[in-house]
């Protein structure tokens, strides 16, 4: 279970949503009521790949550190595994992810760009999940990552003694309070599989990023966990999180831009 809950945790890091429409600062708001969050965050039915601002392209050098967590229904209600990644508080971690056009997927059911300049900057989803599952896990705990070639919001890890986490991004929202300020939420629905036992939860991931300068990005990330309505203890918290994880990001450009 503890196992779960760090890939629970950690591997979903990459799976960032954005919207081509600015819209009213609801998540803005939310993340200033952190940690009083009561329900799910207002989100649609996710759809096709998510997109990033264009200062997001290139590859980066991250370091993530848990700074804080919370059990919000403590002590009815606490995740198994909580305490125990206590040992996580102020520890970086460091990884590197890619973001470009080239890893954009194009959705069959809706229409082809016209032209490059119009793909939207997407992550390469791939690359970014086997370095954060390894960085976390450690080398050899992560065989291979998969995402489905249709849909970019499915995506299967296949990790040491069999096991297996399938995660489907169902729901997602996101809002632009500026050019330099991009802030995103989406709710993952995981299915983890072992030889002995399978599991599901929700997972949301909501980070407010803020562009310093061309070649370094802060985030504030909140990963919160939703117990599934198989859970024996559903009707307890309902669409209220058990779990309640902040971290602090910094993203520094692999590869300095030449101004």
């Amino acid at each position: 279970m503890v196992f779960l809950l760090r890939i629970a945790l950690f591997l979903l890091i990459i799976f960032f949503s954005y919207s081509q429409v600015a819209v009213a600062s609801v998540l803005a708001d939310r993340i200033e009521q952190y940690p009083n969050w009561n329900s799910k965050p207002p989100v649609q039915i996710a759809k096709g790949d998510l997109v990033y601002p264009e200062w997001i392209n290139g590859t980066w050098n991250v370091t993530s550190t848990l700074t804080e967590q919370v059990a919000p229904l403590a002590p009815d209600l606490v995740t198994p595994g909580f305490e125990t990644n206590q040992k996580y508080l102020n520890q970086p971690v460091n990884f590197q992810v890619r973001f470009g056009k080239e890893y954009f997927i194009a959705d069959k059911n809706l229409l082809l760009p016209q032209s490059f300049n119009q793909i939207p900057v997407v992550a390469d989803r791939v690359f970014n999940s086997q370095n954060i599952a390894q960085a976390y896990l450690g080398n050899g705990s992560v065989f291979k990552v998969k995402v489905d070639p249709e849909n970019p919001n499915q995506q299967i890890t296949l990790l040491k003694g069999g096991r297996k986490l399938i995660s489907t991004v169902t729901e997602r929202a996101s809002e632009i309070p500026n050019a330099e300020r991009f802030i995103a939420t989406e709710v993952t629905q995981q299915l983890f599989r072992s030889p002995q036992r399978i599991y599901l939860n929700k997972v949301e991931t909501t980070t407010s990023y803020q562009l310093i300068q061309p070649d370094l990005i802060k985030a504030d990330q909140f990963t919160a966990i939703y117990l599934s309505p198989q859970d024996p203890d559903y009707f307890k918290a309902i669409n209220r999180p058990v779990a309640i994880y902040r971290y602090r990001l910094s993203l520094q450009r692999n590869s300095p831009q030449i101004s």
